[in-house]
């Protein structure tokens, strides 16, 4: 929790629509007051499965300002298993 990650907020699932599913764009619940939601598009993202993987990406923009969820954007694909786990998110 060091080099500057300080928000953190929960994998929620990935992003879907029109029958399709994208897989490198996930649903984030930030862990952080609903106003301060904006400041964080992007800020960058970081995820550590279990196996100690690293995955990094780029909060894209809000999904929702009311329940503080922002789409983010990898450059490897987040599996499957990674949903529900805790991201960090390093303020710009």
């Amino acid at each position: 929790m060091t080099n500057g990650f300080k928000v953190f907020g929960i994998i929620k699932g990935f992003r879907r629509g029109g029958g399709r599913q994208y897989n490198d764009h996930v649903l984030v619940q930030l862990l952080a007051d609903a106003k301060t939601v904006g400041s964080l598009v992007g800020a960058k993202i970081r995820v550590v499965d279990k196996y100690g993987n690293v995955y990094n990406g780029r909060i894209v923009k809000i999904h929702s300002f009311r329940n503080s969820v922002a789409i983010a954007k990898f450059s490897r694909n987040l599996p499957g298993q990674a949903i529900g786990t805790l991201a960090e998110i390093a303020k710009r």
